[in-house]
């Protein structure tokens, strides 16, 4: 974090201090020479200060060619007529409700198409091309061949291929939707949803940034909280370029910032999230260095004379952004993985192998995973690169794990293993001395059921510390259904886990003993637990909180990241409810899993969110909330067990089992005793 002060210099001046990992940015004092208002003279305007105040104010009312910016330069795009509701291609039609949105034609080929599907944020041109083309020398001709009812150039083809056809049916159907909710107030689209006005109007409190240390920018945050300095785009300004202002955090929420213009002091009413992440937020004195002008908010610029004065007074001892922190963020979002990448994954359809897929893309470090043998590529599996179920080729065989041959004999072109020294590595363990055997009892984590920690067996013991582990009561004959968990891994538990820290456990499949008492089942079966000090007992200081808002990946639909809240944390086990879902759908996460994100994420990286249903739908639709969230959950890992039975809280009895102090719903950092004590 940069701190700032004043001092006499004309220019501004960066003097770096590694005290607190702060630099101190050192501000001119000749900041008002160059104060001016949207009225000010040319004149006046010319003159500079240190903090860019105004610099570079005279092009502001001057024309320029430069076919580079055009895009700064736009004007939005007059609405079509009404006349146009209706587009043929390829001799589909379709009809859009809102022709007048909906709807735009290229400025340089005159191709008319979807607004949506256009190139550029005020959607001028239809693509790449014609965007750059429209300052060139061909402006001219083309704007005459179109005046005289010439055909579209060839790059208005872009346009008429067959993704058109997609977007035109999903923006249709979109309207549509957008209609019927109009008629049944129904919930506002994916679109409408904003992380901010949720967070506001309910008082919720985010996970911080260093929570997720997979993230971007996870483990480089550094102290940046409320009442830091940035310069950001000034909205309130009716000048014909963008210009910036002076802003300070008034609240974090994960990645996201809630801003308020330096002058407003006690005013909420131009308060504005953004994404500290973002293209448009830059550390105080960035306007200086790059050339670009400080103009005060319109609605404030009568409030003060002298705003040199002013911004010394307030930014003095001020934190900023350090200077190359949109580098570190740049940085972070950097991925080993490349597309064309071949890994073994596990094959969702069956648990206890493997397959071979390729990289397809790669989103914030999330890969989208095609199977090697789907041949028109819709066979896939989303996972992030950090992911436990991702393993370099020849994994499987190295450790005795089953893995389905594939049918391709050689490689594809193009495709290429990737590296071992890509993936997680997991924590070396010594299995010379007392280590884990085949039928030794112990509760895990259902895959298939995510909400529930079951009595399970392990089946298989394999090579470097791998289990193959089954749910009791669940497994099929063939063992299809086993799944693969390290030694380590923060999803098994021992015997006595659930009942000592105030957890359901889900007891074996038609098992009418109830409620399960673990030392009845082991003499039942004939069986012993496994020993408690195999277990990974370390409980890392995670941060987080009860009742703390976050991004979560529905793992039963892993393609999915859903708005969601930590409802329970046990040591290092968070339970994650997805908002606006039941809560038979929350799921056990770990909280170092490379599969919660903090606020914002979505946004930074470019991945689809998906927001909470809402309160009313919730109520109204409960039933069919119900089915969906079902039929997603076969979807991904075929079919979903019925594990979810209902058992009363009852303590055990203190003749079979001694206790030691149970862990409540609170933040538990490093290691602690809450394993079961079994008595000789």
């Amino acid at each position: 974090m940069a701190t700032l002060c004043s001092t006499s210099a004309f220019a501004c001046t960066h003097v770096r201090a590694q005290t607190n990992n702060s630099s101190c940015i050192v501000l001119a004092n000749r900041i008002s020479e160059s104060v001016q208002t949207e009225h000010t003279s040319r004149a006046e305007r010319k003159r500079r200060d240190s903090f860019g105040m105004f610099d570079g104010y005279d092009s502001c009312s001057e024309d320029t060619s430069s076919s580079s910016s055009s895009d700064e330069s736009e004007e939005e795009v007059a609405p079509l007529q009404s006349s146009l509701p209706i587009i043929k291609n390829n001799g589909q039609v379709y009809t859009y409700p809102d022709g007048k949105s909906g709807m735009a034609t290229c400025e340089m080929c005159g191709m008319v198409g979807v607004r949506d599907a256009f190139y550029s944020k005020t959607k001028r041109f239809c693509s790449v091309s014609c965007s750059r083309s429209y300052s060139s020398n061909s402006k001219k001709a083309s704007i005459l061949a179109r005046l005289q009812g010439k055909p579209p150039t060839k790059k208005a083809k872009v346009l008429q291929k067959q993704p058109l056809v997609a977007k035109l049916a999903a923006y249709a159907q979109y309207q549509a939707t957008l209609q019927n909710q109009a008629k049944t107030k129904a919930a506002v689209p994916v679109e409408g949803f904003s992380w901010g006005n949720y967070i506001n109007s309910n008082s919720f409190t985010a996970a911080p940034v260093t929570c997720f240390k997979h993230a971007p920018m996870g483990t480089c945050w550094g102290d940046i909280s409320e009442g830091v300095r940035v310069e950001v785009p000034n909205t309130d300004c009716s000048l014909p370029t963008k210009v910036f202002w002076i802003a300070g955090i008034v609240k974090l929420a994960g990645y996201n910032a809630l801003l308020r213009y330096e002058g407003f002091e006690n005013d909420s009413s131009l308060d504005f999230w953004c994404n500290v992440c973002g293209s448009d937020i830059h550390p105080v004195g960035w306007c200086a260095t790059s050339g670009k002008p400080l103009v005060p908010p319109r609605t404030i610029q009568h409030k003060y004379t002298n705003w040199k004065a002013f911004l010394v007074k307030r930014l003095t001892g001020a934190k900023t952004l350090p200077p190359d922190f949109s580098q570190k963020v740049s940085e972070s979002m950097q991925y080993p993985f490349k597309t064309s990448m071949r890994v073994e994954v596990v094959d969702k359809t069956h648990l206890c192998r493997t397959r071979v897929a390729v990289v397809e893309s790669v989103i914030g470090g999330r890969l989208r995973l095609v199977y090697e043998e789907s041949e028109d590529k819709t066979d896939d599996f989303w996972c992030h690169m950090y992911s436990p179920l991702i393993h370099h080729i020849g994994w499987s065989r190295s450790i005795g794990h089953r893995f389905k041959r594939s049918d391709i004999t050689k490689k594809q072109d193009g495709h290429f293993d990737a590296p071992p020294h890509l993936f997680m590595k997991v924590k070396e363990v010594d299995t010379a001395g007392e280590w884990f055997k085949e039928g030794m009892k112990l509760e895990a984590i259902d895959p298939l059921n995510l909400s529930a920690i079951c009595v399970a067996t392990i089946r298989k013991v394999l090579a470097d510390g791998y289990l193959m582990i089954g749910i009791d009561g669940s497994e099929a004959a063939d063992g299809s259904d086993w799944f693969c968990y390290h030694a380590t891994s923060p999803s098994i538990f021992p015997v006595g886990f659930c009942e000592i820290n105030m957890i359901e456990l889900t007891p074996p499949r038609g098992y009418a003993k109830l409620p399960f008492k673990w030392f009845d089942y082991l003499r039942e079966t004939d069986s012993i637990a496994a020993p408690v000090k195999l277990f990974n007992k370390e409980v890392p200081n995670h941060g987080f909180h009860v009742g703390m808002k976050l991004e979560a990946v529905d793992l039963m639909e892993p393609r999915l990241v859903c708005v969601a809240t930590v409802t329970r944390i046990i040591h290092r086990l968070l339970r994650i409810h997805f908002d606006g879902w039941e809560d038979e759908y929350d799921q056990w996460v770990d909280c170092e899993s490379p599969d919660l994100y903090p606020v914002g994420w979505c946004q930074l990286t470019g991945y689809q969110l998906q927001p909470p249903a809402p309160q009313s739908s919730r109520d109204s639709q409960s039933s069919s909330s119900k089915q969906k969230k079902k039929a997603k959950s076969q979807q991904y890992k075929g079919h979903k067990k019925m594990t979810s039975l209902q058992l009363k809280e009852e303590l055990l009895d203190g003749e079979e089992y001694s206790f030691l102090q149970g862990a409540s719903d609170q933040e538990s950092n490093g290691s602690a005793s809450y394993y079961i004590k079994q008595e000789p």
